[in-house]
Parts: C-alpha cells; sequence; structure tokens
C-alpha cells in the first residue's frame, strides 16, 4: 500500500476508533508508519486528510451496499442481503457514527460526504423500493421514499442499540423486524 492509502486507512481507523478530535497527525502518522513529511507531503493537513478519509468511507459504504443491491433478482431479496450481510455490528457504522462527532457536523465540508453517503445510500433503496413495486412486490401504495429512510433508520438505529447493548443482539431484531414489515401483505 502506498503512503497516500496509508494514511487514509490510517485515519479512516481512527476516526472510527476516537473522532475527530482524538484522531491526532501523530497518531496517523505512527499508525501509517509514516514521518510527517509524507503525511504534509500528500495533505495539507489533518482537516484534509480527515476529508479524503471520511470520502473513502463513503465509498465503501456504497459500494458494500451497491454489490448487494444491484445484483440480479427480486427486490426484496437483493434489501434482504444488504441487511444481513456480515458486519461488525459492535463497531458501529464507520459513516453513521461520524454524525455524532461534533467536529465533523459542525464543519460543513467535513459533514457534507455524510450526508450525501445517507442520501444516495437513501436514493438507492427507492430505486430497488421502486422496482419491487413494479414487479408487485410491494403495495403500490407504498412511498418508497419513506420506505427507504425507514430502512436507513432502522440499520443506523440498530448499530446504536447493540452498541449500547454491547451485543449484536438488538441489531438483529431490528432487522428481523424491518424485514418482517417488508414481507408483510
Amino acid at each position: 500500500m502506498e503512503t497516500r492509502d496509508q494514511l487514509i486507512a490510517s485515519t479512516r481507523e481512527l476516526l472510527w476508533e476516537r473522532g475527530y478530535v482524538g484522531t491526532s497527525p501523530k497518531a496517523i502518522q505512527q499508525r501509517a508508519g509514516a514521518g510527517p513529511g509524507s503525511m504534509y507531503h500528500h495533505f495539507s493537513g489533518k482537516r484534509e486528510l480527515a476529508l479524503a478519509a471520511v470520502r473513502r468511507s463513503a465509498d465503501e459504504l456504497l459500494d458494500a451496499a451497491e454489490a448487494q443491491l444491484g445484483r440480479p433478482g427480486p427486490a426484496l431479496e437483493r434489501v434482504r442481503a444488504y441487511l444481513r450481510r456480515e458486519r461488525d455490528v459492535l463497531r458501529g457504522c464507520p459513516i453513521g457514527r461520524l454524525t455524532q462527532d461534533p467536529d465533523i457536523v459542525a464543519d460543513p465540508e467535513l459533514r457534507a460526504p455524510v450526508g450525501e453517503t445517507f442520501a444516495r445510500l437513501r436514493a438507492r433503496f427507492t430505486e430497488v423500493f421502486e422496482e419491487g413495486r413494479s414487479a408487485g412486490e410491494l403495495p403500490g401504495h407504498l412511498d418508497s421514499a419513506a420506505l427507504a429512510a425507514t430502512v436507513v433508520a432502522v440499520l443506523q438505529g440498530g448499530y446504536v442499540l447493540a452498541r449500547a447493548a454491547d451485543s449484536p443482539e438488538p441489531f438483529d431484531q431490528a432487522i428481523s423486524g424491518v424485514l418482517a414489515l417488508l414481507a408483510a401483505p
């Protein structure tokens, strides 16, 4: 892995673990095995590096969603595959956790890729639910955008419940609940 990528990967992990304030340039450099000269050769500072890390996390989240939602097959099977995919529930969502970071939320440039990621995820779910409505998998009266927002909210809320309980069980229950609702006639 090149130094630039190591710096981004290290920053992603540290943001996920410690948040923006707890992610110091020194910690980033230590984790990446890079010196200050390398960091400042590639990035103007911590903020620019954090932005690159947030964008990389966003891209990975959206790629993981597309890997399931973009497959052929019935819409509800694709949604189920995405919601049931393997994930480290107790660590939480690397993008969702950033919404609780006051320094990320207070900075419009750092917050933008977080908001854009959730908007794109909701839009993709909306498309899949529209496909499901067209195919007769879902009732025609359902609001696909509202349903998409509900699924994303349940997913993110499931992470919060699991972390609070220090158990993946509440996450699994939330996902099972929303899938049961989607399957109901």
